[in-house]
């Protein structure tokens, strides 16, 4: 038997019939109540096993809720970007060249030559003669992307005549371009790029007319002057031309530390004259230049000089340099560069 012990002022009256089974008289008026041993027994075990019954159950119920999959959350998701693509115009320039000069040369019998550019050739029938024409001096002029994948090229070539077949029926306004090159024509092709980036023609060319010509290029330098000999300037590009051009000195000597330009091999001309400069940002190139430059200085001028070949034949050609001071003395710290457009800041405060 196990007992506890009851507080007497605990016990109501009536209460000891109740209690009488489990103790005496004696039991309840000492405030102690005995338990049957058997009960207490059985207790004991019903809490050990709900013990270790939670004990078990806590791991499993873990494993369980990990083990099972979540809920689908919806997710709330922008557009989907297009993929950017960035494309060279020179494959469908090129492209489009090499049509054009096969389709300018082919003719009844030799349609199959432009199948690897049209496809749709096979439905084609060609009446002029194959090799009447000859396309030469091929030059895709203008790319217009029409839309992802697929461009308009317009290519101009000059057309000429094969063996005695001279295009006598030419319209009088064609005649001002024919020379010995041919007539100058243009062509449109549509070139789509398919399956492994591979270009296809969508059509036989189009013959159209030529490109609108553009307005002049606004430069920012100022006028050109007549470059006179004895101005110091003036001998520094002398030399500098002389030995990029001609082969005449070493050009290593004229530039700038860092700077690295080779000269042109072999040398094209015999000699080379600076005739006339202009300068960005200054009306006058050679007023108030006299004095030895302060080091740092930098100068960009626009260089027109007469190269006079072996032959005697000359060629104006004009060079964007830029010029750096150093040591009492300019040298060149770039040669060759696109001259600077008036919309571009320059030093000396012009635009």
């Amino acid at each position: 038997m196990k007992a506890w012990r009851r507080p007497p002022d605990s016990v109501e009256e009536g209460s000891a019939a109740e209690l009488a089974e489990f103790g005496g008289p004696d039991d309840v008026e000492s405030g102690w109540v005995t338990v049957p041993t058997g009960a207490a027994a059985l207790v004991t075990a019903a809490v050990r096993w709900t013990a270790w019954a939670l004990l078990i159950a806590g791991p499993v119920v873990g494993v369980a809720a990990w083990m099972r999959a979540p809920a689908a959350v919806g997710v709330p998701h922008g557009a989907a970007k297009p993929a950017v693509s960035v494309r060279d115009a020179a494959g469908p320039a090129g492209f489009a060249e090499l049509f054009v000069a096969a389709f300018v040369q082919a003719g009844k019998g030799s349609e199959a030559s432009l199948q690897p550019y049209f496809p749709g050739v096979r439905d084609v029938s060609l009446a002029s003669e194959a090799g009447a024409h000859r396309a030469s001096r091929l030059a895709a002029v203008r790319v217009k992307e029409v839309s992802d994948g697929y461009w308009s090229v317009t290519v101009a070539t000059h057309v000429t005549a094969s063996g005695e077949e001279q295009e006598k029926d030419r319209p009088a306004a064609q005649e001002e371009r024919v020379g010995p090159g041919g007539v100058l024509r243009y062509f449109q092709v549509p070139v789509k790029e398919v399956g492994g980036g591979a270009l296809v023609a969508a059509a036989l060319p189009a013959e159209v007319s030529a490109p609108p010509v553009g307005e002049a290029a606004q430069l920012a330098y100022g006028p050109m002057y007549e470059a006179p000999r004895s101005a110091a300037l003036v001998q520094t590009l002398q030399a500098v031309f002389g030995a990029y051009l001609a082969g005449g000195g070493e050009l290593d000597r004229y530039l700038s530390p860092g700077v690295v330009v080779s000269p042109v091999s072999p040398a094209p001309y015999a000699a080379v004259t600076v005739q006339r400069l202009a300068e960005a940002g200054v009306t006058d190139p050679f007023e108030g230049q006299s004095g030895t430059p302060r080091d740092g200085q930098r100068r960009r001028l626009l260089v027109q000089v007469e190269a006079t070949a072996v032959s005697g034949a000359g060629w104006p050609l004009t060079y964007a340099v830029e010029l750096r001071a150093r040591d009492g003395r300019w040298e060149v710290a770039a040669l060759g560069a696109a001259p600077v457009l008036e919309d571009q800041q320059v030093e000396g405060g012009k635009k």
